[in-house]
């Protein structure tokens, strides 16, 4: 089958031809039918993230089918539609994982960078942490809510937005634009900071309260805000757009290093400053029914399957908006 894998330096990927997986026990081999393209797999691809598995396949947000079965698996059949996201392992039995925290669990694994992922025909998953995803919608429209829409999620709960409050988001992008509109359906109103003038605008046909650049200050006081981008400057600023009592969740797994902050300046007032760490399949299964319930829609452009790392090098320079979807 074809794969994109990774290469020993930074930045390098390379298409080429490999033996098909097969499914170990209780796993699925799933025929890729798309994988959404998320600054994650950026970050592996550019070695910003510690290097896990050499040669992998990156690409964590996978739909398809089903077309193998290893022994064990007990619900799952062949043909059922699945997604495939970005935790894949975790021990069951660490304190973290009993307390429902599992995505702190220290033995926890990744599809995309500890198990080769979704940039290839076909890809292995543990049955258990497979989604089931609806036959009847755009596999195109569902990859992205596998990873930027759930991450984001789990970001808008972090930041502990009051009813009806005001919600500063920095960065964009994919997962940014899904969180925009999961938080204005609660009757929040959407502050966006952001670069581009793609995604500024993609932010205005959102229904966006306010848009300014990525460094520039909202024109009211923040109650939540989420940093979405990778950019350890904006956390100060961030900080201090919010009201006293506010919160700031930053949702990436790389950031660049964070600026000294003051007490007084930044964190007094009781702010809080929270981070993301991955997902519990609580988190996926309690975002996907309510994406379904509100039809959820994020913005995509997609790229033939031979384009990975043209989708790849447009997310790196900033000229990609919304979603980016790879088709196989």
């Amino acid at each position: 089958m074809r794969a994109w894998k990774t290469g020993p330096r930074p930045g390098e990927l390379a298409l080429t031809q490999v033996a098909e997986p097969e499914p170990g026990p209780g796993e699925v081999r799933v025929r890729v039918e798309v994988c959404g393209v998320c600054r994650t797999d950026l970050h592996v691809v550019d070695q910003e993230l510690p290097v896990h598995r050499p040669n992998v396949t990156p690409g964590h947000q996978v739909v398809g089918v089903v077309d193998a079965v290893g022994h064990g698996v007990l619900e799952l059949r062949l043909g059922d539609r699945v997604g495939i996201a970005w935790l894949r392992h975790t021990c069951g039995v660490c304190q973290w994982c009993r307390s429902g925290s599992e995505n702190l669990c220290p033995s926890s694994a990744y599809t995309g960078w500890d198990a080769d992922g979704g940039f290839a025909e076909y890809a292995t998953v543990p049955e258990a942490y497979a989604y089931r995803l609806p036959s009847t919608v755009d596999a195109a429209a569902l990859a992205p809510l596998l990873c930027a829409g759930i991450i984001g999620y789990r970001a808008l709960k972090r930041a502990a937005l009051p009813p009806g409050g005001r919600l500063g988001i920095y960065g964009f992008g994919s997962s940014g634009h899904i969180t925009a509109q999961l938080a204005a359906a609660s009757g929040a109103e959407i502050f966006v900071m952001t670069r581009g003038t793609q995604n500024q605008q993609l932010a205005r046909d959102l229904g966006a309260t306010f848009v300014g650049d990525a460094y520039g200050s909202p024109p009211v006081r923040l109650d939540s805000a989420i940093v979405f981008a990778p950019a350890g400057e904006l956390v100060p600023i961030a900080l201090r757009a919010t009201t006293p009592g506010g919160t700031v969740a930053l949702a990436g797994i790389h950031m660049s290093d964070i600026p000294t902050m003051t007490y007084r300046d930044h964190l007094f007032d009781e702010r809080d400053l929270r981070t993301v760490t991955a997902n519990t399949r609580a988190d996926g299964i309690e975002f996907l029914r309510v994406a379904e319930h509100l039809g959820l829609r994020a913005t995509v452009t997609t790229y033939d399957f031979n384009q990975v790392a043209v989708a790849l090098d447009d997310l790196r320079s900033g000229r990609a908006s919304g979603s980016l979807v790879v088709t196989v």
